[in-house]
């Protein structure tokens, strides 16, 4: 058994205990692959051990990796989960199957437009900021660019909102981890409730080293990384 394998056996033993804690079943539970800076290679394993759902930070990395993943690109669903550039919208609407950090409406419009032209219908998820902390992107949710926003999407008809995703704040004691998942949640259904049009089934939240936690407040999707490949090495490539 390869290290890999090793570190899906393992955590994919840690989600199931974290569902059983919750009362939750398993299957309420997708598991993403955060495969920033890990090479095609390593992905490549991933998805032979079953791995189905990727994530990744940067349209520049993942354009490189993806022509060297061959058939295994076709087997795989990619999302982008870091900060986007509305200039590089059409780049992503094209290379990814689904955009998890819209964090404006000018990004969400830019993105229909992209998807509109390359005939496809984009689902995207609206990236919430929870924290205090200046260097994380995402929407204020009690501002009126979320409102504007919830107010247009169910006309953008060229991109599908299927919910939200947060990251918590680090080095902060769970109650405080705890609360941001909360408050996703919360915001989630006040929303729902609000603009009945949209989906917003998808709660991503929780990493490697919070994901039972976002188990326990309701994520159905956690984004694992360092849990599954292992430490990260630094970004190198060319900027964003």
């Amino acid at each position: 058994m390869t290290q890999l394998a090793e570190n899906l056996d393992k955590l994919e033993g840690a989600i199931a205990y974290a569902c059983r804690r919750a009362g939750r079943p398993r299957t309420e539970v997708e598991l993403m692959a955060v495969s920033k800076t890990y090479p095609a290679s390593t992905i490549a394993e991933a998805a032979g051990l079953g791995l189905a759902l990727f994530g990744e930070n940067r349209v520049q990395e993942f354009a490189s990796k993806s022509s060297e993943l061959g058939p295994k690109r076709e087997t795989t669903e990619w999302h982008l989960i870091g900060h986007l550039q509305s200039n590089k919208a059409l780049r992503a609407a094209d290379l990814f199957d689904g955009i998890d950090s819209i964090d404006s409406l000018r990004l969400a419009e830019r993105l229909n437009e992209a998807a509109s032209k390359l005939g496809k219908r984009l689902p995207v998820l609206l990236e919430v900021k929870l924290s205090p902390e200046e260097t994380k992107a995402g929407l204020d949710p009690g501002s009126a660019e979320a409102v504007q926003l919830l107010e247009r999407l169910p006309d953008l008809a060229h991109i599908q909102a299927r919910g939200l995703m947060t990251i918590a704040p680090w080095g902060v004691p769970d109650d405080v981890t705890r609360a941001c998942f909360r408050s996703l949640r919360t915001w989630r259904d006040r929303w729902a409730a609000a603009h009945p049009r949209l989906n917003l089934e998808v709660l991503s939240m929780g990493m490697s080293g919070d994901f039972p936690i976002a188990i326990e407040e309701g994520a159905t999707r956690i984004r694992i990384g360092t849990a599954l490949f292992g430490k990260r090495a630094p970004y190198t490539g060319p900027p964003e």
